[in-house]
């Protein structure tokens, strides 16, 4: 039997390592090939590529800081080159940090809207052309519970992780006559480097507050994306899903 993203080109930003591996490697498994870009460390990077490779499939890695338009621009166009055209994007790459209003800066809210909010717009912009073109594509964007509920400490995080569900939003209403599906994922507290911003106190809490009681696994969201991403979700477009324990529910 066929694997489902057989003969399918798969680009994951941040997919050395936390979820964006979990969802290279999924990609992998169900037989596409994969390209990760990663920012500035190479080692994981390499680990995850040879992962790729030992299941069979063709990958590479690209340096890439989703807040430089080159940068993102190189890793397409090393992807397309390597691999051939994208028909997945997963775009995972993302920074967090967390301050009190009183030590929120402009400079780390410009630096934290630009890398999440902007990378985001970068990456879709960069492949939703030849998608549209060739008329087929499949996007997951992450966004995060912060962006669904308040968030005295991610003031800044927050509303660029809404914005991301807006752009996830209107970007699936004017893809989709062409055949390109957009949706969204919200994760909750994940088991990844990303959630050592908390503090002990901190995540202890927020898994006192979900009612499954613990952190997700990279693997889960990967599951969720890698349905997102293929033919058997193929009727559902412009959607955030919120897999974050019961943390939030949605609508």
């Amino acid at each position: 039997m066929a694997l489902e993203f057989e003969s399918r080109v798969a680009l994951v930003t941040g997919g050395s390592r936390g979820i964006g591996r979990a969802i290279a490697l999924q990609l992998a498994a169900g037989g596409a090939d994969v390209a990760i870009s990663y920012a500035n460390r190479p080692e994981p990077a390499g680990e995850t590529v040879a992962a790729i490779e030992k299941l069979g499939r063709r990958a590479a890695a690209f340096r890439c800081d989703v807040m430089n338009q080159a940068d993102v621009d190189h890793l397409v166009a090393g992807t397309r080159a390597t691999l051939g055209p994208i028909d997945l994007l997963a775009h995972c790459g993302a920074i967090s940090n967390t301050c009190s209003h009183d030590e929120l800066s402009f400079d780390v809210w410009a630096e934290t809207i630009d890398a999440n909010l902007h990378g985001a717009f970068r990456a879709v912009f960069a492949v939703k052309d030849e998608m549209i073109q060739r008329e087929f594509g499949r996007i997951v964007l992450l966004s995060s519970v912060a962006a669904l509920r308040p968030r005295a400490r991610q003031i800044h995080y927050s509303a660029a992780k809404a914005g991301v569900i807006a752009l996830a939003r209107c970007c699936a209403e004017a893809f989709a006559p062409h055949n390109v599906r957009v949706n969204c994922i919200a994760p909750g507290l994940i088991d990844t480097e990303m959630a050592r911003v908390l503090s002990p106190a901190t995540m202890a809490a927020v898994i006192e507050q979900t009612p499954l009681r613990r952190l997700g696994k990279p693997e889960e969201i990967a599951e969720l994306a890698c349905f997102l991403l293929s033919e058997r979700s193929g009727f559902i477009v412009g959607q955030t899903i919120s897999a974050c324990g019961g943390r939030v529910t949605l609508p």
